[in-house]
């Protein structure tokens, strides 16, 4: 970090007079893109409906404000359900923007591309609703235990799923790698400054679309400590290494398209960064696996690695920042400043979520204490949806306004959705899941870890009281979903009713800017 802010570094690019993306017509494939985005944030209301229902269940058993709601959804399933949904939505935001960005680097499409986005698409809806109508069978026992494992519950968080649906999502995620391969490869022929980065983002993909297939070598009667091992696996490295060197590519790319940062420094800047993040993110995963018997010098080093995983974002928050700067040198920035914003939001909660309330849980001495209890769900709520969905929303509004070039964004709800979302998490965080984890951590050290879960500790008045706090929180982040959803409405509305006329750059500016 002090060798990247006190480098000699070159000065920025004199940024164009026009959007360079403005004039730039997206091709069929990338127009298909558009229903992925809107997928994601239907996905994302239903997570946050799911969760609340969770957390209600910590204070009134198995009611829902007095309907025995449990009858029909039980908390094992919609627990499973909330995870499961981030996961997914978040996923199909990212996959999304490799379906968008591959095409508009090359300015190629192949024959069958529109094709493939378009069955990739159905393919994705089919696993997310035949997986989670699997499980709701699966816990209900409809199923056998043979026929659970196949089609129902694994049993495995965040790995739920199916070994049929996650045959199935395997197979989509390889499919989406051979439709990005094919919109690329054109490209290094012709994008010759920003071929390492071109590489790197084409390796994460490999990475994304191959490394799923971890999670299958755990069978349904592996040793538990085996299965764990694999399920890190596709957690940790599937997502916290390679999405985020997918991430850290795509952005520097889009900064370089737009003329906001020269090649050589993004070049350079997400190489260092990939190195970073596979050293920290491979031997990271160590830290996970401290119920699997592994000495403790094993899970100390994936202790200490993992806490660099927090740097390169820390860069490209740095970017951001320096981007958002920016926003004021030419009137077409204004067009991406929320998009950037989401960006610097990403810096904040990687610091927060993924950086201090992660490593208060990291350290072998923390995880014999902590792990598992509602700090584990404090870290897990900064990471997930802080970083890797702050970032899958930034990622979205990018592609939808390279999709939206000539139409006017409401810049009111996305105003409302950025703050209510940021605002909201913040309070869930610290006004219960927080306080609640370290009422747990006292109880663990007077009387043992396996007292932190018991219902002594989960069903006093004051963490009941606790649970009630995420009210305020969840309410506020809520809103800031469904304003977010409004958004993509009014634009869905505006692309399909208005007929508008491309009007100049400087009057989007200034709509944009709201």
């Amino acid at each position: 970090m002090w060798h990247h802010a006190s480098g000699r570094h070159e000065s920025l690019p004199v940024p164009d007079k026009q959007d360079p993306l403005f004039f730039t017509k997206p091709t069929r494939s990338q127009k298909a893109v558009a229903k992925y985005f809107a997928t994601a944030i239907a996905l994302f209301l239903l997570q946050i409906f799911m969760g609340g229902i969770t957390a209600h269940y910590a204070v009134e058993g198995q009611n829902f404000y007095g309907i025995p709601l449990s009858e029909m959804l039980p908390y094992s399933v919609v627990r499973t359900w909330h995870t499961q949904l981030g996961v997914f939505w978040i996923a199909t935001t990212w996959l999304a923007t490799g379906l968008y960005i591959a095409p508009a680097l090359s300015g190629h499409e192949s024959k069958y591309q529109y094709l493939g986005v378009n069955l990739l698409w159905i393919a994705l809806v089919v696993v997310v609703v035949g997986s989670m109508a699997g499980e709701w069978l699966g816990i209900q026992q409809y199923f056998d235990l043979d026929t659970n494992f196949l089609l129902g519950h694994q049993g495995y968080e965040y790995i739920d799923l199916g070994r049929i649906w996650q045959l199935l999502l395997l197979s989509g995620l390889v499919i989406w790698l051979l439709l990005v391969t094919a919109a690329i490869k054109p490209a290094f022929a012709t994008q010759i400054e920003i071929r390492p980065v071109m590489w790197v983002l084409y390796g994460s993909c490999v990475a994304i679309g191959l490394f799923y297939g971890a999670g299958l070598f755990a069978g349904k009667h592996t040793n538990l400590a085996v299965a764990e091992y694999w399920r890190w696996w596709v957690i940790h490295l599937w997502v916290e290494s390679f999405f985020e060197t997918f991430a850290t590519s795509v952005i520097a790319l889009m900064l370089v398209r737009l003329g906001l940062i020269r090649a050589s420094s993004a070049n350079g800047a997400v190489l260092s960064a990939t190195v970073i993040f596979l050293s920290g993110g491979l031997i990271g995963t160590l830290h996970h696996i401290y119920f699997t018997g592994v000495p403790t010098s094993v899970i100390a080093w994936g202790a200490i690695f993992s806490a660099l995983e927090v740097v390169p974002l820390a860069l490209i928050g740095f970017e951001a920042i320096q981007s958002y700067r920016m926003h004021n040198a030419v009137p077409w920035m204004a067009r991406y400043k929320w998009a950037i914003l989401f960006f610097v939001a990403t810096a904040f909660w990687n610091l927060v979520g993924a950086g201090i309330l992660g490593f208060l849980i990291n350290p072998p001495i923390s995880l014999y204490f902590v792990q598992g209890l509602n700090t584990t769900a404090t870290h897990s709520h900064g990471a997930l949806m802080g970083v890797y969905g702050m970032l899958g929303i930034g990622l979205m509004l990018f592609c939808l306004r390279g999709l939206n070039t000539n139409l006017a964004w409401n810049g009111v709800y996305l105003k409302g959705a950025f703050w209510m979302l940021n605002l909201g998490l913040a309070a869930m965080l610290f006004m219960s899941l927080l306080p609640i984890g370290l009422t747990q951590f006292f109880a663990v050290l007077e009387n043992g870890y396996w007292y932190g879960r018991s219902p002594e500790v989960i069903h006093s008045p004051l963490v009941e009281s606790l649970v009630w706090m995420r009210v305020p929180g969840d309410v506020i982040f809520a809103i800031g979903g469904f304003l977010l959803g409004l958004f993509l409405i009014d634009l869905l509305k505006k692309s399909l009713l208005d007929k508008p006329k491309a009007p100049a750059v400087e009057g989007l500016a200034e709509k944009a800017s709201l």
